[in-house]
């Protein structure tokens, strides 16, 4: 069969690139070996944030007398929020799947191999288009450890995500944003959990003040860290590390290994058409072409972002790049958040890396327990970090607190358009609103 397009795999970088490529005209072949919606839907964003929901709520009920009313005795049932996880995930999953029926898209179950440059094998069946685009997402990273291999012991995200139970402790290996988001989500629901990180802090991509500040307070709630240590082996019920040079072991029911993801790239046959991939994934240009003219690698493949909408956008640009059109996509403008409870989010550059790399910066906080809103919301723990340049255009910021994501959402948006702190300070903002935060750290700017 040929066709203008072929797409291996469905999650949010293939299906919306589908979507978007039908829509603009193009006969579109999409090939997903399990299920739509790829690792997002199925194995990470959803059904995660769905379980930070759950954690939030309990929280927030344990702090009721705070809020003026009776204490609540919160009993947590697994069971039952895994199942509404996973009629979550089966809502959105039939949504995607009703996308992928639409005119101009024909969605093919089965593992996707290249053939040669414009050639694509799906099972038994051969495709052939112009076009490439390769979409196979990322698998959990494992350490090359004695006991990692028990599968019993020691989970995945993956494994955590279809557990219908709970072990009563837990460590966690990885201060990441995997790592981190499980270590609360896990306190919550009344698990003994330990995190140990091999580096001096936990989320690397935070301003380090942001992220130092937001792991005390999650030790204040119970969940106990070990940084700067090197897990060594997992064996009968412990995990023994060396933290600064010394010999330590804690005993566990369960490991989970959060050290990151690796680009899912084996069986794809890149060789066949001479697709360049190095140890962080497929090599692409600036519209996330590989070194072969109509093969282009979008999302986690790429190993440049691993984040779902930095899959969405690369996705639009590629097919952007083949329709031969411009846009005004800055790829390298690109938000995250962490859903830890209180949730953080960052975009640009930190204030160590300016001072690591020369660049002169000017940095101003804001504290949610001075902002109107955090306070009649009961959340006043948190902070505003925003960075700015010598000429006052805001190159960073950073936050972690009640809706941080939303907070950064506002500063993404000014920075692609290059947005100075003078312009973000004279700016009406609503009153009262957690935004405020962010028109205070400009004006601190704007002023120095």
């Amino acid at each position: 069969m040929n066709t203008d397009l072929i797409i291996i795999g469905s999650g949010p970088g293939g299906y919306r690139a589908a979507e978007y490529a039908a829509r603009n005209g193009l006969q579109v072949v999409i090939a997903e070996q399990a299920e739509v919606g790829g690792t997002c839907l199925n194995r990470g964003c959803i059904p995660t944030k769905a379980y930070a929901r759950n954690a939030e709520i309990m929280d927030t009920l344990r702090g009721a007398e705070a809020l003026g009313m009776n204490p609540v005795d919160v009993v947590p049932d697994f069971a039952k929020a895994a199942a509404r996880k996973d009629n979550v995930v089966a809502q959105l999953r039939s949504g995607i799947e009703t996308l992928l029926s639409a005119p101009g898209i024909t969605l093919v179950s089965g593992k996707a191999a290249l053939k040669d440059a414009n050639t694509v094998t799906i099972g038994d069946e051969e495709y052939t288009a112009k076009n490439i685009i390769i979409a196979t997402g990322s698998a959990p990273k494992m350490l090359p450890i004695e006991g990692c291999n028990d599968a019993e012991m020691v989970w995945t995200s993956d494994r955590m995500l279809t557990a219908t139970a709970l072990p009563r402790r837990i460590c966690i290996v990885g201060a990441g944003v995997i790592g981190m988001e499980f270590a609360c989500i896990l306190n919550s629901f009344g698990c003994d959990v330990t995190v140990i990180e091999f580096l001096k802090e936990c989320l690397p991509a935070l301003d380090g003040d942001v992220a130092k500040r937001l792991r005390k307070l999650i030790e204040k709630r119970g969940v106990k860290f070990f940084m700067q240590s090197a897990v060594q082996a997992v064996r009968g019920g412990s995990v023994l590390f060396d933290r600064k040079g010394k010999q330590t072991a804690i005993d566990t029911d369960c490991v989970l290994m959060a050290v990151g993801r690796v680009p899912v790239t084996e069986g794809l046959n890149l060789d066949a058409a001479g697709v360049v991939c190095g140890p962080k994934g497929i090599a692409t240009d600036a519209n996330l072409q590989t070194n072969v003219a109509g093969i282009y690698a979008i999302g986690d493949v790429n190993g440049r972002q691993m984040l779902a909408h930095a899959a969405t956008v690369q996705g639009i640009k590629a097919v952007n790049h083949i329709l031969g059109r411009t846009d005004s996509i800055r790829l390298d403008i690109m938000p995250s958040a962490i859903f830890t409870h209180p949730e953080a989010a960052a975009v640009g550059v930190t204030e160590d890396f300016c001072k690591e790399n020369g660049v002169e910066c000017r940095t101003a906080k804001a504290f949610y327990r001075a902002n109107g809103k955090a306070l009649a919301m009961g959340e006043t723990e948190g902070m505003v970090k925003m960075i700015a340049d010598e000429s006052g255009r805001i190159i960073g910021c950073h936050a972690y607190g009640a809706h941080a994501a939303d907070l950064i959402q506002e500063i993404s948006a000014l920075m692609c358009r290059d947005t100075t702190t003078t312009e973000l300070a004279d700016m009406t903002h609503i009153h009262p609103t957690l935004s405020e935060m962010l028109q205070e750290c400009a004006e601190q700017l704007s002023h120095s």
